[in-house]
């Protein structure tokens, strides 16, 4: 049986990680932070679009801030092999 979430990497979607910084209902001055993890398409986003609009439907936290980190828009710098080495003294 093949993983859901690897025939999702083949469908092109990647780990999307997003901060969350919500007011709380019964101290609106302070705000807390909840952090979402799911697999999602860049750069429509169409898994969080879901869970952002089930937040503004069911939970009474209002919204203040999404940050959101994607394999498409953050990853490691690229390594290549070098053909040559030269060194100067």
């Amino acid at each position: 049986m093949v993983s859901s979430d690897f025939v999702k990497q083949l469908q092109g979607y990647g780990m999307t990680t997003a901060n969350i910084l919500y007011r709380m209902p019964d101290h609106p001055a302070i705000i807390q932070e909840f952090v979402w993890q799911n697999y999602d398409l860049q750069p429509e986003f169409p898994e969080l679009r879901k869970f952002l609009q089930f937040w503004t439907e069911k939970i009474e936290g209002a919204i203040h801030q999404v940050i959101v980190g994607h394999s498409g828009l953050i990853k490691p710098a690229e390594l290549r092999l070098v053909g040559a080495e030269f060194r100067l003294h």
